[in-house]
């Protein structure tokens, strides 16, 4: 089968998947904000007085689910597609490999 007939097959759950990367970001960078919310390891990190790295080692280009020069409620959107797309190509290539 090939990926365009599992989108056909599975065309509901795609829909859901789509949905939920619209609505996340208002989950994820307008709620958060609002409430305060900070990350638990960031957090315990704090109390344990260690230095925040993420600056200085930042080794991804989409940190904190951010894209440089997008608004950060379009960059959650664009970090969610890019994970989503390759979980399924992941798991694809595995039903392939399995299916020989």
């Amino acid at each position: 089968m090939s990926m365009r007939e599992y989108f056909i097959k599975y065309k509901k759950a795609f829909t859901l998947i789509g949905l939920l990367l619209v609505i996340s970001p208002i989950f994820g960078v307008y709620l958060a904000s609002l409430i305060g919310y900070h990350e638990p390891l960031d957090i315990a990190a704090s109390m344990l007085g260690l230095n925040e790295t993420t600056e200085e080692i930042n080794w991804t280009p989409l940190l904190d689910y951010t894209v440089p020069g997008l608004p950060d409620w379009l960059g959650y959107i664009v970090s969610g597609v890019i994970g989503v797309l390759v979980v399924l190509v992941l798991a694809f290539v595995f039903l392939k490999l399995t299916r020989l």
